[in-house]
């Protein structure tokens, strides 16, 4: 191809263009084009571009082709596993086809997503396995273990991501041997590494690259530093990934899982050279204390901690426990150090022993500024330390870099690292030339790294500041490209008027009952999203106790969120009524809320129990409201409000995917309609007809069967 990347991108996009070979039934439009053609201007003068591209726009092949075409190195970011795979087996191969690029792509998953054959090796001697079914698990993985060539557990049929065995066949950066693993060789994550480092195009997470970013370990410290592309797709989800990894945690449960370890180690290969039962129990009561000493709270709990304790926490008593969690791992620490050269498992150990003990300490000092603390209470406990937000790193850690590719007085908290940090973990082992020896354009001539930030909703203004204030990108160029669907043609909202308000007890079952008229209607076809867990079990309960009215060849399938894994839950509701029999109804809440794909008539109603608010007495939403309260601004118009128009939209999007798609929209919160601040909610939303009485609705829901 010649001409310049924006002359290519336009060709490529033309409806005689090479596109239309790659993608059935391809058609030109302007707002992918438009969009395209900002992502190629900033791959050519580098800088930062932040694109909203409304539903159907096309969003992935706008930034994949002039990425693929600009002939960079590029990272691309997606928010879940479930996306990588999608666009490292089925986007990126088709694109690459279609314009004949020799170009190699690699996909790039933290540790927690690739068998550990020590681990695995270490599952088969484990007389205490968590249940029956255990072992009959355990012999699928060791069958499927022998002829996978990646150790993606992805590609495992029918293992459940809940299970329990995951944990005991999987490293963490914790438990990892490193170089001195027995399976170091053939060791899954060291070869998808070494991939990624020879890769043209490399597929990451959101979740990987925050955790890289926080501890130098993934293999992006000398991965993205020759990089001259990097996109994040679906980068709504940027700030609130990134805080979970930027602070510090200590769990009551990651006690128990390093007692548990260091008990397997100690008996297999130091048998009576050290107390190992004294050690443990050491540990494992400490670890109990600590949940003791917070006493009964209610499951879920997140209890506020701005002095010495959580509230509600004895001071002295939680210190003293803190103490004493912090003592048992030192003694571990002492004990481990004796037995260090008999065994690699036992040198990792002493790191980890240190480390958690290290951790205890920060957690017994004052919270550190910008920062908030609480305690998540369940059968274990959780505390955390984390950042307001991700800009302070993203402006310092990460787009720093852009602007300086030497070794400065930051590098040390960010991707720069020491050149030996890869090497610690072998590569080099493998004969791989580091990216430093790389004969990559480290930064352009032409410009600096281009950064591509994009999602279908990334705000309700023009200047969509509620993504770019948090992450710190004030000075990005901005664009918004509006869908190309016929919204008031394929789509109808109705907000119910006579309708409980949302705190009402009734509220949840009034919602059921008029999910579950649409539904037996269209024989299932109905997604229902809640903002809680309780509305999520009353939901689902009273809609089955519903259906069961009905003859059982009319009776729609209620599938309802941990009933089943997410995954089953996903196909088994897109099947939908393919086999001839009625489809389904499924009640969900939380990650439902997006990314959830049922395109066609499989789902023809999405019901919305209450608008989306973040929950006020959650401590981080307390923390970074009182932040702008601080600052002389109004937490709930530059907070609450833009997050709940955020969520709205991502839930209202999981009804219209395609072109030919039609449904009915149902918000069951008369807020919507009643409050001076509904008008911004519902300018939000896509610009649906509206229905005003439950006639209408009745009437939208009967024409869709037609």
């Amino acid at each position: 191809m010649s001409g310049t990347l924006e002359d290519q991108v336009r060709d490529a996009f033309a409806q005689d263009g090479a596109l239309s070979r790659a993608a059935e039934q391809f058609r030109e439009r302007s707002g992918q084009t438009e969009m395209a053609m900002a992502v190629a201007r900033t791959i050519d003068q580098g800088g930062v571009l932040v694109v909203e591209a409304g539903t159907g726009v096309g969003k992935t092949f706008s930034y994949l082709v002039p990425a693929l075409l600009s002939g960079e190195r590029v990272l691309l970011s997606t928010a879940t596993k479930t996306l990588q795979d999608q666009l490292f087996g089925r986007d990126l191969p088709r694109l690459v086809e279609a314009f004949g690029l020799p170009v190699r792509t690699a996909l790039l998953k933290g540790r927690g997503s690739y068998l550990c054959l020590h681990r695995l090796d270490m599952a088969r001697h484990d007389a205490s396995l968590p249940e029956r079914g255990s072992l009959r698990t355990l012999a699928k993985i060791e069958q499927w273990s022998k002829a996978t060539r990646t150790g993606d557990l992805a590609e495992l049929p029918g293992l459940d991501e809940r299970s329990p065995l995951i944990p005991l066949i999987t490293s963490t950066r914790e438990n990892c041997l490193g170089a001195q693993c027995p399976q170091f060789k053939p060791c899954h994550v060291n070869l998808a590494r070494r991939e990624a480092l020879a890769a043209d195009i490399v597929v990451i997470n959101h979740h990987l690259f925050f955790a890289d970013l926080a501890v130098r370990e993934t293999g992006m410290a000398e991965l993205l530093p020759t990089v001259s592309v990097v996109v994040f797709d679906e980068a709504h989800q940027l700030n609130e990934t990134g805080v979970q990894f930027l602070g510090a945690q200590l769990g009551s449960g990651q006690a128990l899982d390093f007692a548990r370890d260091m008990l397997g180690a100690g008996l297999q290969h130091a048998r009576g050279l050290v107390d190992w039962q004294q050690l443990v129990a050491g540990v494992e009561r400490a670890a109990r204390e600590l949940r003791l000493v917070v006493g009964k709270q209610w499951p879920g709990a997140k209890l506020r901690w701005l002095g010495a304790s959580p509230e509600g926490v004895d001071p002295e008593a939680w210190q003293r426990a803190l103490d004493d969690l912090q003592h048992s791992f030192e003694l571990a620490a002492e004990g481990l150090a004796t037995v260090s050269e008999i065994s690699p498992d036992f040198v990792r150990l002493h790191e980890r022993a240190r480390q958690i003990a290290k951790r205890t300490a920060r957690f017994a000092l004052p919270c550190a500024v910008d920062s908030v603390r609480w305690v998540d209470v369940g059968s274990q406990l959780r505390l955390v330390e984390s950042p307001l937000d991700i800009a302070d790193a993203m402006r310092k850690r990460v787009l720093k870099i852009v602007d300086e590719q030497s070794e400065d007085d930051d590098a040390e908290d960010g991707f720069e690292g020491r050149a030996g940090d890869l090497e610690d973990d072998g590569l080099d082992a493998y004969g791989e030339r580091s990216a430093a020896e790389r004969p990559t354009k480290e930064i352009r001539e032409n410009g600096g790294r281009a950064w591509v930030f994009t999602s279908a909703t990334l705000g309700d203004e023009p200047t969509l500041r509620w993504f770019t204030e948090p992450c710190g990108l004030h000075d990005a160029e901005v664009l918004r490209v509006k869908s190309p669907f016929d919204y008031a043609s394929q789509a109808a909202l109705y907000v119910p008027r006579a309708f409980p308000k949302p705190n009402d007890p009734s509220h949840s079952q009034r919602v059921a009952q008029l999910a579950a008229r649409g539904a037996t209607e269209l024989g299932g076809r109905t997604l229902v999203l809640t903002t809680t867990l309780r509305a999520l079990r009353t939901i689902g309960d009273t809609m089955k106790q519903q259906f069961e009215l009905l003859d059982a060849a009319l009776r729609p399938e209620v599938l309802v969120q941990g009933e089943l894994p997410k995954r089953v839950l996903m196909e088994r509701f897109r099947e939908g009524a393919s086999d001839g029999r009625t489809g389904c109804v499924l009640v969900a809440s939380a990650s439902f809320w997006e990314g959830f794909d049922a395109p066609g008539d499989v789902l023809q109603l999405v019901v919305i129990d209450k608008l989306p608010f973040p929950p006020p007495n959650d401590p981080l939403v307390e923390a970074r409201s009182q932040r702008l309260e601080a600052q002389g601004r109004s937490s709930f118009a530059d907070y609450s409000l833009p997050e709940a128009a955020v969520a709205l939209k991502q839930g209202a999007g999981r009804l219209i995917r395609r072109e030919t798609d039609s449904g009915v929209l149902a918000i069951c919160d008369t807020r919507l309609v009643a409050m001076g601040y509904g008008r911004r909610l519902l300018a939000a939303l896509p610009p649906m007809r509206r229905l005003e009485s439950e006639a209408d609705f009745d009437a939208a829901v009967d024409a869709l069967k037609n």
